[in-house]
């Protein structure tokens, strides 16, 4: 889907009838003048190629629009030279990591610039004894977790897709993942930030050390902000001592109701697992397709068993995590799971873990279209909600995929479609409606990790109030005051 370039700020617009934004240089006798952005910055930061225009048109959502230009920022410097320009000329700019992201946060609404992040992956420094990275924005989350590891310490916030996705981008959504249960998500681990505001200012904000009272909490203004407040160009981390030993527990249960109550249980009876996540049958049956080999059906002998499946990870000292993991068969055994797997060790944690890995990945093999929605609900209602997804499948006549992190009530709703089913698309928009006004009327949220983007931006009202949208929209006025920084999305034009 490609929105309406229309929606360009009228600016710029006006300016693009010869096909060639004024930023970026027009012909004049025949002749490419040079452009106002290109003496700026270099022409080796520039890109305005089709193949890098649709590349950064797009995140893992649907929707899509090309920008004018990619921007390859290499310094907070260049980053502030390019806000400085838009400003001036009121351009829009949208600011890019990795773009793995599910709700469209990275897509260039209103054209523009894309300021790609993406050549800033240095680990600028990694300190054990303070516990502090200093890394910049486009550093991978995965590669950040292995050179911790490697000194002895630990990067807890692991989204599903850490391989893929950047710093710069968990800070954007404030990015969780199934360890949050334990290590809670991104924010408690930023301790400072260096930002471009809208205006072009550098700023810096929180420091170095593991406790800062200073002032208003500025670091977690912009931790979750989605881009709209201003660019991140320098995080400084908080790392932890890694864990000597970890062991994963896989159960199989007769269905959903049982595998959530498990959940429950679980967390009454004293346990604190580093993870607790959950899978439906529909989530199992696609990953068991993936199986290519006996090995395979060996090594996740228990997530081809049942109907539904849980997944816990322990972590602690060797004898400690050893004990737990008994403890906790047990109790999962008096709670209905008939089929227990117990691994000890990285390895063995690993290749468990590999499968979680890849349920969402199992989805979209099949060849449809797959609404993936981060709702998060107390944890008193894991029942009700999966009983109330198969009821949405049931009255909507569409396949739903429901798996995530049951120990935080972070459970992501797949909702399988063919996309070229006009029928479909339609009960697909009700089946949501129906899916987020439950949610939020259990005091619950319409996203625990994804952000809200383009994709929810039409259920905003239904989560927020009205005075706490305002209190966000002069937020977003105040430090952006043009409104160039990812427009178009929750907040702004």
């Amino acid at each position: 889907m490609d929105v309406n370039r229309t929606n360009r700020s009228p600016n710029l617009a006006a300016l693009i009838l010869v096909g060639i934004p004024p930023f970026l240089g027009v012909k004049v006798n025949g002749m490419n003048s040079t452009s106002p952005l290109r003496r700026l910055l270099g022409s080796a930061r520039i890109r305005t190629d089709s193949a890098t225009l649709e590349k950064h048109s797009i995140d893992a959502w649907l929707m899509s629009h090309r920008p004018d230009a990619v921007v390859f920022a290499d310094s907070a410097e260049c980053v502030s030279k390019v806000m400085k320009f838009a400003c001036r000329h009121r351009i829009p700019v949208t600011v890019r990591g990795a773009g793995v992201g599910y709700v469209g946060g990275c897509v260039p609404l209103h054209g523009g610039i894309v300021l790609s992040l993406a050549r800033m992956k240095r680990i600028l420094h990694l300190n054990a004894e303070e516990g502090v990275a200093i890394v910049e924005p486009g550093v991978i989350t995965g590669d950040l977790q292995d050179a911790a590891r490697r000194v002895g310490m630990f990067y807890p916030p692991d989204p599903a897709s850490l391989r893929e996705c950047s710093i710069g981008g968990n800070i954007a959504t404030n990015a969780g993942g199934p360890r949050c249960l334990k290590y809670g998500v991104t924010r408690p681990y930023v301790l400072g930030l260096e930002v471009v505001l809208p205006t072009g200012e550098i700023i810096h904000v929180g420091g170095r050390t593991h406790k800062n009272k200073t002032g208003f909490d500025l670091v977690g203004m912009f931790v979750g902000s989605e881009g709209l407040l201003g660019t991140v160009t320098k995080a400084t981390l908080r790392l932890i001592p890694h864990p000597p030993s970890r062991a994963c527990v896989s159960a199989g249960f007769r269905d959903e109701r049982a595998a959530a109550a498990a959940a429950v249980k679980i967390l009454s009876s004293g346990f604190l697992p580093s993870a607790l996540e959950i899978a439906d049958r529909f989530t199992l049956d696609a990953a068991r397709k993936s199986f290519q080999s006996q090995a395979d059906k060996k090594s996740f002998a228990t997530f081809l068993q049942g109907k539904s499946h849980l997944l816990i990870e322990l972590d602690g000292h060797t004898r400690s995590v050893a004990g737990e993991s008994r403890q906790l068969a047990a109790l999962l055994r008096r709670n209905d799971a008939f089929s227990i797997e117990l691994a000890i060790g990285d390895r063995a944690c690993e290749q468990l873990w590999g499968l979680r890995r890849e349920f969402s990945y199992s989805l979209k093999k099949m060849g449809l279209r797959k609404m993936n929605e981060d709702i998060a609900v107390p944890r008193t209602r894991l029942v009700d909600l999966f009983a109330f997804t198969r009821k949405l499948s049931k009255r909507h006549k569409l396949l739903v995929a429901s798996f995530g992190h049951a120990g935080d009530g972070n459970i992501h709703v797949n909702i399988m479609l063919d996309a070229n089913d006009p029928a479909q698309v339609k009960r697909s928009a009700k089946a949501l409606d129906e899916l987020f006004r439950q949610v939020v009327k259990w005091g619950g949220a319409i996203t625990g990790e994804h952000g809200i983007g383009i994709a929810k931006k039409r259920w905003w009202p239904l989560a927020v109030g009205v005075r706490e949208r305002r209190l966000n929209e002069q937020l977003k006025a105040m430090l952006d005051p043009k409104g160039i920084l990812n427009p178009g999305k929750f907040v702004g034009r």
